[in-house]
């Protein structure tokens, strides 16, 4: 379901990517040396581990995989893949690029696990580490079966990250931005400005241009991308699991503005959604809403914009915008992101 013109962007992406760990690779791998208080020669160096499991999710299926792969197959460590099982196809694509690119056997190896497998995997003493990019609960399970086995691990989870706009001289220009941020990838991206925390004295015209831009558009393909269509969710489950967030929303008060519409199956298409109002007792709140579904809140001082953006579980990333740089900078300096 990603858009087809997003999907070049990825893969152009992954080529940059490789591009960079193969040009700047040494250079970032090289020994660094470091002042040593008690003479002589001291250095940190950058040397391989061994074998990495990685466990990579399905909204970015190249993307993720190449960030992970580039600067450990740079640096000599050697990599046991185990993709998401929604889309082994670009698993396989992967595993046939790397050998067509002369990798050597053994060294990039793509396998399908199951769940009870990836804990094998884990205990196994051949490997020295796992990076997992997903859910918060499975990073809570990787990350226990790691510790337990004395593995190093790197857990990229999920995000709920604040778009805080303090001012603007261009509102209709900045809701755009915003709305085309949160839209990428049908709105399946775990940095993506999910909180847009908006001061008050532009709220109401923002909001009305974030619902002018969410109106009437209707289901579309994906691979033609036609003006006023929108694209499908990754799943029926994830297109229904994110309307009945939604609904918990509007059952509690929250105001909708345009979008909320489940369409029928077996399609997974649910309207781009905007949504103001949202409080402490509704699920939107605290958490993950991953899909096309603009949240935003209204403030009306610095300081409110920076408790609400910190007011959270996730710490991913974080943006803050204003006409003056200065006060966009104390602000940022103080989110937890």
């Amino acid at each position: 379901g990603k858009p087809l013109s997003e999907s070049k962007g990825e893969a152009e992406f992954c080529k940059d990517i490789f591009e960079y760990f193969a040009t700047e690779g040494p250079t970032l791998a090289a020994d660094t040396e470091i002042k040593n208080i008690g003479g002589g020669k001291a250095v940190i160096q950058r040397l391989p581990v061994g074998p990495l499991l990685g466990i990579m999710p399905w909204n970015y299926p190249y993307y993720q995989v190449a960030r992970f792969a580039a600067p450990n197959l740079m640096l000599g460590n050697t990599i046991v893949l185990k993709h998401a099982e929604t889309c082994p196809r670009s698993a396989l694509a992967i595993a046939q690029i790397m050998d067509d690119a002369g990798v050597p056997a053994g060294v990039y190896n793509n396998v399908f696990a199951s769940h009870g497998q990836i804990s094998t995997i884990i205990e196994d003493p051949r490997i020295q580490g796992v990076s997992l990019t997903g859910s918060e609960r499975a990073g809570a399970i990787i990350g226990e079966q790691a510790g337990r086995n004395l593995k190093k691990a790197v857990l990229e989870l999920g995000g709920s990250d604040p778009y805080v706009i303090l001012d603007s001289n261009d509102v209709a220009g900045d809701a755009a931005t915003a709305w085309a941020t949160r839209m990428e990838n049908t709105g399946q991206a775990c940095n993506s400005n999910k909180r847009m925390i908006v001061m008050d004295d532009i709220f109401d015209d923002f909001v009305g241009e974030l619902t002018k831009l969410a109106d009437g558009l209707a289901p579309g393909d994906p691979a033609a991308e036609l003006e006023g269509t929108f694209g499908p969710l990754s799943t029926r489950g994830a297109a229904e699991a994110l309307a009945e967030q939604v609904k918990d929303a509007i059952d509690k008060g929250a105001t909708l503005h345009a979008g909320g519409t489940l369409h029928e199956g077996p399609g997974a298409y649910l309207a781009p959604t905007v949504l103001s109002g949202i409080t402490k007792e509704m699920r939107a709140y605290y958490e993950e809403l991953f899909g096309p579904v603009a949240v935003v809140y209204k403030v009306s001082s610095d300081e409110e914009a920076l408790a609400m953006a910190n007011d959270t579980q996730y710490g991913l990333g974080g943006a803050v915008f204003s006409t003056d740089p200065a006060r966009a900078a104390q602000v940022a300096a103080g989110l937890n992101s």
